[in-house]
């Protein structure tokens, strides 16, 4: 009995990665995952080593997803129209020249704060594009029966890569010096560039090209409107996109001000908070269903696990909480991820997915330096405790529209259905 429920975990848990693409898709992201997060930790270091200011450290931050916040929309239009695979072949090219231009810069001495805000805008830019691109292509990659746990798998294999990443970061910032986290992170996209180019193009789940015509992106947002399941999740992912998904705001401030600690101390936090969510990942990978009371729930405890943390009296307490944060965060970030994808029509999943990320990152120019501020001002724990009090109040508001009567509630038992209905309303527009 113990070893068929074993075996039945594991084949819900992993289904996806027997499917060839997306295992070599699942390989190129861990490798590439790790890296950026190696590179988040430098890049915050970096900022208070230079400026010793966390509302610098927070407007660093915002600048690099500026660019997704105007501009997010169009940068999934285009992902509707052209091939997501080549896109995502620029996108790395790009990211690895200007995270190994970042690389010379330091081992030089030569870096300077004004050139981190050039290379956040520009790495903002690349995102715009880059984004849609890999939200989506997991579409296309799988069929609709294991789009949930695709999504679910990569969103933990980024925490997974959160938790290693930046506990190397911290090694290598000690041992060899900073320069070393953003040279392993330009190398990190050729993994990418690798896997891609071995995927077998005839196994592609490929979305329907379209004719290129005027009004498509206001089509794009008056799909959205007239969608309330994707409407209000956005609304939700939107507010704890800008106040609770500020840690490398939040955490090098509570490392730093609050329990007096050097790069390990947040190299810490980050890496518990990404074990956790490996953890949780692997749960939201091995359930079968989604429903919209599940995203409040965990939402809701996202929140006050985030409040807990910032009332810890010591590190090791605070690390200890980070892996409960890790733990419901990314099954907040699966699931909303996971009914916008299956809600979503194929022809508008790419706009779909760009407001996802407008609504997770781009929201940063807005919440970044206001959690930097607060947490300069007031304190390491005010800037982390703000985040989990808002993602409490959203989850709260949440609660009384995508759980109000007649509002969709369960998502995976109608996976075919919701599909259909999506490519009619997508024809009928």
């Amino acid at each position: 009995m113990v070893v068929q429920k074993i075996k039945k975990f594991r084949n819900n848990t992993f289904s996806s990665l027997k499917i060839r693409n997306y295992r070599l898709y699942f390989i190129g992201q861990g490798i590439s995952f790790s890296g950026t997060w190696m590179q988040t930790v430098a890049q915050g270091w970096l900022v208070l080593q230079l400026t010793h200011s966390g509302t610098q450290l927070g407007s660093v931050v915002a600048l690099q997803f500026v660019p997704m916040l105007f501009l997010g929309p169009w940068g999934g239009l285009i992902v509707d129209r052209h091939n997501k695979r080549t896109i995502l072949y620029i996108a790395q090219v790009a990211f690895g020249l200007l995270a190994l231009a970042i690389a010379v810069l330091v081992f030089t001495g030569a870096i300077q704060i004004w050139m981190l805000y050039v290379f956040a805008l520009l790495f903002g830019f690349v995102r715009i594009f880059d984004n849609p691109a890999r939200q989506t292509f997991v579409a296309e990659l799988v069929d609709a029966a294991h789009m949930k746990n695709a999504v679910s798998l990569n969103a933990t294999e980024n925490n997974l890569a959160r938790a290693v990443g930046p506990s190397v970061a911290g090694v290598l910032i000690a041992s060899v010096g900073i320069a070393s986290c953003f040279l392993f992170n330009a190398l990190s996209f050729l993994a990418t560039i690798v896997t891609l180019y071995m995927m077998r193009t005839q196994e592609l789940y490929q979305a329907p090209t379209y004719i290129k015509k005027s009004g498509e992106l206001r089509a794009g947002f008056r799909y959205v409107w007239g969608s309330p399941l994707i409407r209000n999740t956005l609304a939700l992912m939107a507010v704890v996109g800008a106040f609770a998904f500020e840690f490398q705001v939040s955490l090098p401030l509570l490392a730093q001000d609050t329990f007096h600690g050097g790069a390990g101390a947040y190299a810490a936090l980050m890496s518990a908070m990404g074990a956790g969510a490996v953890v949780g990942g692997l749960f939201a990978a091995g359930r079968r269903s989604i429903a919209s009371r599940h995203l409040v729930i965990f939402a809701f405890l996202f929140g006050a696990s985030m409040v807990a943390v910032a009332l810890m009296p010591t590190l090791a307490w605070a690390v200890a909480g980070m892996l409960v944060v890790g733990f419901f965060s990314i099954n907040v970030t699966s699931l909303g991820n996971t009914m916008l994808q299956l809600e979503a029509a194929p022809l508008m999943r790419g706009r779909v997915m760009a407001l996802w990320g407008v609504a997770m990152i781009g929201s940063t120019p807005i919440g970044g330096p206001i959690v930097g501020f607060v947490g300069e001002y007031f304190g390491g724990r005010w800037g982390l405790g703000l985040g989990g009090a808002m993602t409490i109040l959203a989850a709260a508001l949440a609660a009384l529209v995508l759980l109000k009567k007649g509002a969709p509630q369960k998502i995976s038992t109608t996976i075919e259905s919701r599909s259909e209905e999506a490519q009619a309303r997508n024809i009928a527009l």
